[in-house]
């Protein structure tokens, strides 16, 4: 059944409705918040306690008679006996479970396997069981909390949670265990995701549209027809402007579909969720006069976008690493809200939350078991008996880079997220991180070996050297060209810059031995650059999820594995000097 229900009432005892769920929404996640901030007043005593607990709980399972859980009885036991490990070592404890064994990684049933493509493999499945599903609970609250305590405007407005369309309804395994969330907000408590159900602008229905453009036409109707947005949360800062790049071309057709009450998206919509998404899109004559009288005053996207929304005051979404190359045009777009990196989220566990006003995020210390492997004995050593152990929340420096360690209730022990973070200060005892990239990201056609942060670094470098500020960027070999080829939408910049920029960056990946090896063997030519004409982030999202990839677990990559970009984007290369 559809819990999400528009009112019947005038719009002000709308909004009092709308008012009164986030302040309850406020006030239950108010508890664990506390929890949270007493905790990070000691966080070596918390942690230890947090990881005795699940082991012991998990003790007559496969895996805990395996490592005998029972008998540990120090984290540094813990780390002694329990190996580290990648999701290859959990195959046949997840061919176990989607056959409907029972106790393999959990004593608690699995109520699902959570599909995830992420930005370095092919699909992976993540068990999650109902206390993990309370450990990403224990770090949502504080976040929440935070964000209406210094954003009091949040209380009177609506939200857009965006939801990723479900590839395939229904699914389970040969054992009867459901494949994926129904909806993205089942990472919630019940009665909480009922409480965000009541703020919702756009309902959660349109995760079933299976096509790209009328899941963006149906997202942007509910977005016009709310006035009171004041939050938007998503992943890729791409995701919205993808969105709102069509909202100057179609909004006569919006507004017509708003004034009626009727949909007529750009591309297919099965008929039966047409017409519960009508019942949902009741005509609003008022909203229609506002919404034409803004569109005929102003042709400034920031200027609309404020007068549509004048409310809005906050964005969510990921602005570290490559991500931080699109977050700026979130801002210009909307100059009345405040842009606000997500931490660090993965399928597999919750690793860090913002607050408003703190450089980097706080580790979520109530959540999971952390550990912090130092960047300079990771990737290549990770196997080797004489690396340096990983280090606990409480053992890191400042300034450091790490690659993050997990162990959580949803069975995986000792895990390697392969995320990279770097340690930006502490609240209280508590590190605080920003996400750096992916650590084990590697492009190795010929034996060179590039890896997606140095290449970031590099492209980050040549950018600010000769003030370009793309749109688009990505590197990535072209077979053709026989060399790896800069993909650049960058409007604003001549060709000449570009080409000296591309020098730039080929000096700087020769910093890499071995890609300088395969340059001097003539495996490689100098690098190239495309001048991508025109939308690069749209061709590059489709690209992605052509291969398989949720729209949602598609990250800002600055170095792709693929090739055959030059087919995908519009554009052409820009020929460089042989002697790069």
């Amino acid at each position: 059944m559809n819990r999400y229900q528009p009112s019947n009432l005038p719009a002000f005892h709308e909004n009092m409705l709308c008012s009164l769920a986030n302040l309850l929404w406020y006030l239950s996640n108010l508890p664990e918040s506390i929890a949270f901030h007493l905790a990070r007043r000691n966080v070596s005593n918390v942690q230890e306690k947090l990881l005795l607990r699940l082991l012991r709980r998990n003790a007559a399972t496969d895996v805990g008679r395996r490592y005998d859980f029972a008998s540990i009885r120090s984290a540094a036991e813990y780390q002694q006996r329990v190996p580290l490990s990648t999701y290859e070592d959990y195959l046949p404890a997840i061919q176990a479970i989607s056959e409907g064994q029972s106790q393999v990684l959990t004593q608690e049933p699995v109520l699902l396997l959570e599909p995830t493509s992420g930005s370095t493999a092919a699909t992976k499945y993540i068990p999650y069981t109902a206390t993990l599903k309370a450990e990403f609970q224990r770090a949502f609250a504080p976040w929440l909390v935070d964000l209406f305590s210094h954003l009091p405007g949040l209380f009177l407005g609506q939200a857009y949670w965006s939801v990723t369309p479900v590839a395939q309804q229904n699914k389970r395994t040969s054992g009867g265990i459901p494949i994926g969330f129904e909806e993205d907000s089942e990472y919630l408590g019940g009665w909480q995701r009922h409480l965000l159900h009541a703020v919702l602008v756009v309902p959660p229905l349109v995760r079933l549209i299976d096509d790209m453009e009328t899941f963006r036409y149906i997202t942007l109707l509910f977005l016009l027809r709310s006035r009171s947005l004041a939050l938007i949360s998503v992943w890729n800062p791409t995701f919205l402007t993808l969105l709102l790049n069509r909202l100057l071309d179609w909004w006569p057709h919006l507004v017509t579909d708003i004034a009626a009450g009727t949909l007529t998206p750009p591309g297919p919509l099965a008929s039966d969720l047409k017409q519960q998404l009508m019942s949902l899109n009741r005509p609003n004559p008022r909203r229609v006069t506002e919404i034409q009288t803004i569109f005929q005053e102003e042709n400034d996207p920031a200027v609309i976008h404020t007068r549509l929304w004048p409310g809005l005051r906050l964005i969510s979404c990921w602005t570290d690493a490559q991500a931080a190359l699109y977050a700026p045009e979130l801002a210009r777009l909307f100059p009345q809200a405040q842009i606000q990196g997500k931490g660090l989220i993965a399928t597999e566990g919750f690793v860090s939350l913002p607050f408003i006003g703190q450089n980097g995020a706080a580790l979520a210390v109530r959540s999971h078991f952390f550990e912090f492997l130092p960047v300079h004995h990771s990737p290549f050593t990770v196997h080797n008996s004489q690396f340096t152990p990983p280090l606990l929340a409480h053992e890191l420096q400042l300034g450091c880079q790490y690659a993050v360690i997990i162990t959580t209730s949803g069975g995986l022990y000792r895990y390697q997220l392969h995320d990279l973070v770097e340690i930006t200060g502490y609240r209280g005892t508590c590190p605080l991180l920003r996400f750096v990239g992916k650590e084990n990201y590697i492009s190795d056609w010929f034996g060179e070996k590039l890896n997606e942060r140095h290449v970031r670094a590099a492209l980050d470098a040549v950018c600010r050297r000769y003030a370009v500020r793309p749109v688009f960027a990505i590197v990535a070999y072209e077979s053709l060209a026989g060399a790896y080829t800069l993909f650049i939408e960058a409007p604003t910049s001549a060709d000449e810059i570009l080409k000296q920029m591309g020098q730039g960056l080929e000096l700087a990946l020769q910093e890499n031995y071995h890609y300088r090896y395969c340059r001097q063997l003539g495996q490689l030519g100098p690098l190239q650059v495309f001048r991508i004409q025109g939308g690069g982030p749209a061709a590059y999202l489709s690209f992605c999820q052509s291969h398989g990839q949720r729209a949602g677990d598609i990250k800002p990559l600055a170095l792709h594995r693929l090739s055959g970009w030059a087919e995908i984007f519009q554009g052409q290369m820009i020929t460089l000097e042989a002697n790069c």
